[in-house]
């Protein structure tokens, strides 16, 4: 097979995964997505709540920016708070990171037997055939990802890439490169999978590929901010909100990126594992502290965004003004 049919074949595949996770995401919330939106609702008064439920609905649809977008959509509908949004977005960095995991442990080859399932389900005169699409779609992203797999391995013959992707070893172009290629796909998930993908094919050494997953996490951020473009003031915030601590931990980290990387990896030995627990330290590490200390810096940053004074409340304290 030729250089061109190659990258013609690995662009194919990467399109083929991006298809997989928007319709999981998408047949999922249509199967759930009524509960999914009152849960969230009643869980959003508390901040450990909202991050635990970010988490698990993140891990869920395999999507952060399909639950960031959630997040604000509700946010801009006045069904929860500026404060109560940001447990959530807090707890979808870390539930994102299922993906990474899956994928280091080798077990994109499950993916024809969710298809199988899926089409099974979809059929049967039942009511869980709702479920069906989901699965299927499920078993597409890692049988995408397997074909993703297949076709890199030839690009290691190649100096061209190869001299192309040396490039990321150092962490800030690493970093900038997960920002942008994540921005760009919109699904921080792909970029993660593909970077695991090069590590076990050989083709992108560990430390060079943990660069490239952290910065995943402050691209990522970019579907909050378009989605909230034409949302009000507060719904705006709440995108900003996450892009601002997502920077933050980005550019805290990235003085110290290469070294720890490194220590990553001599500490936990398989290279695969390695970029996984980067990814999930990062994501874990960033929200805890943004968690535990959310009560010293929500306020003066929602001051800051205009946004200091939650919606129903003024709602109701304009109720008890007496007209003129």
């Amino acid at each position: 097979m030729s250089t061109f049919q190659t990258l013609i074949a690995a662009v194919a595949a990467v399109a083929l995964f991006l298809y997989a996770l928007g319709g999981f995401s998408r047949e999922l919330r249509a199967a759930g997505g009524a509960a999914l939106t009152r849960w969230l609702r009643r869980v959003t008064t508390s901040s450990v709540a909202g991050f635990t439920i970010g988490a698990g609905a993140t891990a869920l649809v395999q999507s952060s920016s399909a639950i960031t977008a959630l997040a604000v959509t509700l946010v801009d509908a006045g069904a929860i708070t500026f404060r109560g949004s940001l447990g959530i977005l807090l707890g979808a960095n870390v539930g994102t990171t299922v993906t990474a995991w899956l994928v280091s442990l080798k077990l994109t080859g499950i993916g024809p037997a969710f298809i199988v399932l899926g089409t099974v389900v979809s059929i049967v005169p039942l009511r869980v055939k709702i479920f069906g699409q989901a699965l299927f779609y499920f078993g597409l992203i890692f049988f995408s990802l397997e074909l993703v797999s297949g076709s890199l391995h030839v690009l290691r013959d190649q100096p061209v890439f190869m001299a192309w992707l040396a490039r990321a070893d150092h962490p800030l172009v690493g970093a900038l490169f997960g920002v942008i290629f994540t921005a760009v796909v919109q699904s921080s998930s792909v970029t993660t999978g593909l970077a695991i993908l090069f590590v076990q094919q050989g083709l992108l050494p560990p430390a060079a590929a943990i660069p490239i997953v952290i910065g995943a996490n402050l691209g990522t951020t970019s579907t909050g901010l378009v989605a909230s473009v034409r949302m009000d003031r507060v719904a705006r915030a709440t995108a900003v909100t996450n892009f601002l601590f997502n920077a933050a931990g980005v550019l805290v980290l990235l003085p110290f990126l290469g070294p720890l990387s490194r220590a990553v990896v001599d500490r936990v030995g398989a290279a695969d594992a390695a970029v996984a627990w980067a990814h999930l330290g990062f994501n874990l590490g960033l929200g805890l502290i943004c968690l535990l200390t959310l009560r010293w810096w929500a306020p003066p940053l929602a001051r800051r965004l205009g946004v200091d004074r939650d919606p129903a409340a003024t709602a109701a304290s304009d109720d008890r003004v007496p007209p003129a």
